[in-house]
């Protein structure tokens, strides 16, 4: 019998309300306030790629040399994250956000305090070790009251903070810098977070309160497994961790690109730099829920085979829309990506270990982001090579990168899923 109009619109209502209740549970407990966290931790690192080509010409700068500041700030970021993993599991999660947040921004003001290209490189770097213990910090602390068949949305939804901060504080400093200097909106706009911390480090231990007395139920595997099973955590680190290396050590260069190869003004290409974290801000919590409905292993193949062809596809555009639609991919592979790893990454791990590896996965992945990002400006630099010739050394070393991993990845989860059955 076929189904009436009012039965399928009821059926449609009631699976959209499903959906959303779903969703409830994420919302009612420090979820929340640690998307607002994520939002002031990434204000400061937000304005560095965006403004690069104004720093550039004040500071009159060679490519490797701009390509140094941001690899100081993205290497000393990694390392620190090392450290501030292991610390996190001792000290607490809450103190650690503290310094990520008020730390990381009071460093951002110095930065925008200074006027020479040694005094800007120290402070990125005394800014980048501030910011070590946020991602495993708050990746752990959510992983504590969230259950492993919602983490992969969790870790989506709080990806939203991080990309709403690359997508909204480029929009406001591009115009401040070109009306004034690109020292101005790293004061103006770090300020404020310093007081963020601080309200959010009382937040949390308010609510931290509220949760032990009147604790929610837990799944038993809320704590994860007894140890580690290498044999799969290992590919999957090297390919989530190649992909990011690759693609975040070309998005370094997307905005002076823009300006010295398309022709395109500094303002706008300022603003460009927000089209990736816009994709993301809108995809991160649908890829984090595909994650958990079709496997992270999925996903993250997914996002690496989509990286290489993102890359190379730098080497094709001729004009501001075409950046733009590239940009706009490589927004997508990065949140078809990221909430996919820490998901994984928080289940297959032992709950008193989960901020320790979570260290070391941001370390590796912008630690040598970081390095990769400096031979690439090397490259660039180089008579007779250049932007296309960077770009499609990046995405061979991507191709690479995606088979081989993936392939071990694949047999060392199917092996597993042999030996428990």
């Amino acid at each position: 019998m076929s189904q009436t109009p009012t039965g399928a619109a009821h059926r449609s209502l009631n699976g959209t309300t499903s959906r959303f209740a779903s969703l409830r549970p994420l919302f009612s407990g420090l979820l929340p306030l640690f998307i607002l966290a994520h939002f002031g931790h990434h204000v400061a690192g937000a304005m560095l790629s965006p403004l690069m080509p104004m720093i550039k010409d004040d500071l009159r700068l060679t490519y490797t040399e701009a390509g140094l500041l941001t690899a100081a700030f993205s290497v000393t970021g990694g390392l620190a994250q090392l450290p501030a993993g292991w610390l996190a599991d001792r000290v607490g999660n809450r103190l650690m956000v503290l310094i990520a947040i008020s730390g990381v921004a009071a460093g951002g003001v110095l930065v925008g305090l200074s006027h020479s290209y040694l005094g800007m490189l120290v402070f990125l770097v005394l800014t980048a070790l501030l910011a070590g213990g946020y991602h495993p910090a708050s990746a752990s602390a959510i992983s504590s009251f969230v259950p492993p068949e919602r983490r992969g949305r969790a870790m989506g939804l709080h990806l939203i903070g991080g990309t709403g901060s690359m997508l909204l504080v480029p929009l406001i400093a591009a115009p401040i810098a070109v009306a004034w200097s690109w020292h101005t909106p790293y004061i103006v706009l770090t300020i404020p977070v310093i007081a963020l911390g601080f309200v959010l480090y009382f937040l949390l231990g308010r609510q931290a309160k509220i949760a032990a007395a009147h604790p929610a139920p837990t799944a038993a595997n809320m704590a994860g497994p007894a140890k580690i099973n290498w044999r799969v955590l290992a590919p999957f680190l090297a390919l989530s961790v190649g992909t990011t290396m690759v693609t975040q050590s070309v998005a370094g260069y997307y905005s002076m690109y823009a300006v010295d190869h398309l022709g395109i003004a500094k303002g706008t290409a300022a603003v460009l730099m927000s089209i990736t974290p816009a994709v993301g801000f809108v995809a991160a919590p649908f890829t984090g829920g595909l994650a958990d409905r079709f496997g992270s292993v999925t996903m993250l193949t997914i996002a690496s085979l989509l990286a290489a062809p993102m890359v190379f596809s730098l080497n094709l555009v001729s004009n501001l829309g075409g950046l733009a639609a590239v940009l706009a991919l490589g927004g997508l592979v990065n949140m078809l990506m990221a909430p996919a790893a820490e998901a994984f990454l928080l289940t297959n791990v032992p709950e008193r270990r989960r901020a320790t590896v979570m260290g070391f996965y941001f370390f590796a992945g912008s630690g040598l982001a970081g390095l990769l990002t400096l031979a690439v400006g090397r490259v660039i630099d180089q008579p007779g090579l250049g932007f296309a010739y960077a770009f499609g050394a990046a995405a061979i070393l991507q191709v690479a990168i995606a088979i081989v991993c993936a392939v071990v990845l694949r047999r060392a989860v199917v092996k597993g899923r042999r030996q428990a059955a």
